[in-house]
């Protein structure tokens, strides 16, 4: 794990002097992955730390409440890839209104230059900074050669004709196209949740389901997943129904996974859940030995792709 700063009132002496990336990095894609590689080579460059600053919760959500999106992980989540990318420090920032009053000037002053004591900063295209979002690329730009401070603005990502963005990843997730979102996440799209009491259906199917319940990362559109899930430490292949059970007039949405292979009691505890790709529509079946027999091929399916 990097070494993780909330306070910028007493930032240590340590991490000051090197390069700073400032952004939301939510789901830290591989658009992130290449901005935090050159953070590391500019960090090497003026000899010091690799710094991200990063904001918890985004600014949107004090702004603009009802616009904010949902994120695509959680901040931890987000801490650890960050660090698992060569990031030697992220700045997890308690957004507030008075770091959202700064102008851009001030932010650059007070925060960048004077808080962080960077030396270099890396930022993407389409960055922007200072109340009301006044800054951007090119004033930071202005103001990193003014203070004689090495500015990279790393090129996006692109894949199949798409910048790779959190938006765009977060539209596919919600389309249930999570293949398409691992492609460009670099990993799979992951939820955690407490695993809750359920119907008990699936135990009468054939197929015992661990239902989650709150999430704390955005939720895949309705459909039928192949997954991972972990239970005890271990990570098994899992079939994975997100939305309602219309077979037995049940609307209510949920997340029920079926593990393939594991045995045993796993209720109360926490488990995560890696979807890999889409299987299928929820649809109505006219019996539940119908569905059943539905089930098996979408396990057959899961072991298929998760092999």
């Amino acid at each position: 794990m990097p070494r993780i700063v909330h306070n910028l009132s007493d930032f240590p002496d340590a991490l000051r002097g090197g390069a700073v990336a400032i952004g939301n990095f939510d789901g830290v894609h591989l658009g992130h992955a290449r901005l935090v590689a050159r953070l590391r080579a500019m960090a090497r460059r003026v000899g010091g730390p690799a710094v991200v600053f990063t904001f918890d919760p985004p600014p949107v959500r004090i702004l603009r409440p009802t616009a904010a999106p949902e994120p695509l992980m959680p901040v931890q989540r987000r801490v650890e890839i960050l660090g698992q990318l060569g990031a030697d420090a992220v700045v997890v920032y308690p957004t507030d209104l008075d770091l959202l009053k700064l102008e851009a000037r001030e932010f650059f002053d007070q925060i960048v230059r004077g808080r962080l004591g960077s030396r270099a900063m890396v930022e993407g295209p389409t960055f922007f900074f200072g109340h009301r979002r006044s800054g951007d690329v090119e004033v930071l730009r202005r103001f990193c050669t003014e203070a004689r401070m090495p500015l990279d603005v790393v090129e996006p990502v692109e894949l199949g004709g798409q910048v790779v963005s959190s938006s765009r990843i977060r539209a596919l997730v919600l389309g249930g196209r999570l293949d398409e979102a691992r492609q460009m996440l670099g990993r799979p799209h992951r939820v955690r949740g407490p695993v809750i009491d359920g119907a008990g259906r699936g135990t009468g199917l054939g197929y015992p389901t661990a239902n989650l319940g709150p999430i704390d990362a955005l939720r895949p559109g309705e459909g039928i997943y192949a997954a991972r899930a972990s239970a005890e430490d271990r990570w098994y292949p899992a079939a994975v129904s997100v939305g309602s059970s219309p077979t037995f007039h049940d609307p209510v949405p949920k997340i029920e996974a079926f593990l393939i292979g594991f045995q045993g009691a796993i209720r109360g505890q926490a488990m995560e859940v890696d979807f890999l790709g889409r299987l299928r529509d929820i649809m109505h079946f006219p019996s539940a030995d119908a569905l059943a027999a539905q089930i098996a091929l979408d396990v057959a399916k899961t072991i298929e792709i998760t092999a």
